[in-house]
């Protein structure tokens, strides 16, 4: 079983929540990446989602674009993202670790190089914003030779025969973006995300995690009552570039954000 398998039936036993912070690989340092990915789990994080930067990330809103901008402007690569991921595994070897990012880098570097490097390095899963499951055959393929779950968005768009595929063809857990348009939006309407987790837990038995348009910890907490996990990026991301300059007032701001998601969600 994956670190991720593991992951959440240990947290469905404990009765508990996932709760799965998305950071920027590079931002606004690597070094001080892997830093910030230690904190997150000593703050209560189960899962930590890395993005990968890239030069034109359509499905993100404006903080995570800087974020992106601020870790190419540091010359952060795909290697570059391997190792953060490699130096974070001397420490920690139970929480999975999550790249997020565009299919592009990964074309780049070949399919079967990358996915080679990513299992070295210690990644769990895989998440391809811009690859549909009708096209991610020769990905899918490579991912389960190396064990890496390849986990899919699913939208409040995603139906009938497309939502059944697509449930399908994923593991490790489904990722449901709550609102239409890209990440950092506001209008989170919890009555129809628990409409729509409803629809989906008819279709598969994997966990649904939960993201976009969660800021704080009352809204975590509300998606954490009809979810199996909650995501939260622009909001950690924003924490992030508030702080830059200042290390460890950084630290202690991101420490307590999450402190602050991880006791709403264990409140539930």
């Amino acid at each position: 079983m994956s670190r991720i398998g593991k992951c959440f039936d240990a947290i469905k036993k404990n009765n508990k929540k996932a709760l799965i912070p998305f950071l920027t690989a590079g931002d606004p340092s690597p070094s001080l990446t892997v830093i910030l990915m230690h904190k997150l789990v000593e703050a209560g994080s189960d899962i930590i989602e890395l993005g990968v930067p890239f030069s034109d990330p359509m499905a993100d809103g404006p903080v995570i674009q800087r974020a992106s901008e601020r870790a190419l402007a540091q010359k952060t690569n795909t290697d570059d993202v391997f190792n953060i991921v490699k130096d974070f595994r001397i420490k920690d070897k139970v929480t999975p670790v999550i790249l997020m990012g565009y299919l592009n880098p990964i074309e780049v570097m070949g399919y079967s190089k990358f996915i080679k490097k990513a299992s070295i390095a210690g990644v769990d899963g895989l998440i391809v914003v811009d690859l549909p499951p009708e096209e991610s055959a020769e990905l899918q393929e490579a991912l389960k030779f190396h064990d890496i779950d390849q986990i899919f968005l699913l939208s409040p768009t995603t139906i009938g025969d497309r939502l059944s595929r697509i449930c399908d063809a994923a593991s490790g857990f489904l990722y449901y973006v709550s609102l239409k348009g890209v990440t950092g939006s506001n209008q989170l309407d919890t009555k129809k995300v628990e409409e729509k987790i409803k629809e989906i837990r008819t279709k598969t038995a994997l966990p649904l995690a939960v993201g976009f348009g969660i800021k704080d910890a009352e809204v975590a907490q509300a998606v954490g009552r009809i979810s199996d996990a909650v995501v939260i990026g622009s909001a950690l991301v924003e924490k992030i570039a508030e702080y830059t300059g200042n290390t460890e007032e950084m630290i202690q701001g991101v420490s307590s954000f999450i402190s602050s998601l991880r006791k709403a969600l264990d409140n539930i």
